[in-house]
């Protein structure tokens, strides 16, 4: 056992790190460590740490085939909700959680978002151990054209936007999927492709801009999520975590 708390992190593409959200983890007391799978890093096939992370990437949650190391990724996630493992999946990862407990995750799905987007908070935060007091509205950074479009059975819906109603969700008491991206700050903009924000009706540099006006708010908002996701790994780690939602156990991987 670790002498402090840890997570584990799997990495899916070369700018797709934990960025700031590994960042304040690591002020919060617990050790990040990053598996980069997509570059031939070997994923573990057991889940021996106190929480897990999955990051982004340009893949369906079962593109096995362009990924291969997607299926003990899932084994991770599965492992993660049947010990009540906190996780904590980020757009694709949020993608995986979702269809590993029995959700729906579909490829070009409705509108594309990208930059900057106000993400409601729904009634049903209230009480959530991550989400609970935020502002109704809080802007978080965006980049995908693939979508949940079912949650899992008994899964809680806690954010929202117009495009893209699944925005947050928790699974079970310490399982939580996102499909924004709030380990990245306005700089991450200036990496994507520039051409093809152009023909889905994007201009980066617009993007950039509405991001830097929006960073104090978004910030503040996600440092505010992963200081909580900090206890209660570090909760884990001492082995003083308490249940606050039923368990869900996966249910497959039929992305239908």
């Amino acid at each position: 056992m670790s002498q402090v708390p840890n997570v584990l992190v799997v990495q899916h593409g070369e700018n797709g790190g934990p960025g700031r959200f590994g960042e304040w983890l690591a002020e919060a007391g617990v050790a990040v460590q990053v598996v980069t799978a997509f570059d031939g890093s070997a994923v573990p096939g057991r889940l021996a740490h106190d929480g897990l992370i999955v990051l982004g990437g340009g893949y369906m949650p079962d593109d096995d085939e362009k990924a291969p190391w997607l299926p003990a990724t899932r084994s991770l996630v599965e492992q993660a909700l049947r010990g009540s493992v906190p996780m904590f999946g980020v757009c694709l990862g949020g993608q995986m959680l979702a269809a590993v407990a029995g959700g729906k995750v579909q490829a070009d799905a409705g509108a594309p978002e990208h930059g900057s987007t106000a993400v409601t908070i729904r009634p049903e935060a209230a009480d959530d151990p991550l989400f609970h007091g935020l502002p109704d509205v809080v802007p978080a950074i965006e980049h995908h054209v693939d979508a949940i479009t079912g949650l899992p059975p008994g899964a809680v819906w806690l954010a929202e936007t117009a495009r893209c109603p699944y925005q947050a969700f928790r699974v079970g008491p310490r399982a939580w999927g996102v499909q924004f991206h709030p380990e990245v700050t306005p700089r991450r903009i200036r990496q994507w492709n520039g051409e093809e924000l152009r023909d889905q009706g994007f201009d980066r540099e617009e993007l950039y801009a509405a991001a830097v006006a929006d960073e104090p708010a978004s910030a503040a908002a996600w440092h505010a999520v992963a200081r909580r996701f900090a206890s209660i790994v570090r909760d884990r780690h001492r082995g003083t975590a308490r249940p606050r939602a039923s368990a869900v156990a996966p249910r497959g991987e039929d992305h239908g």
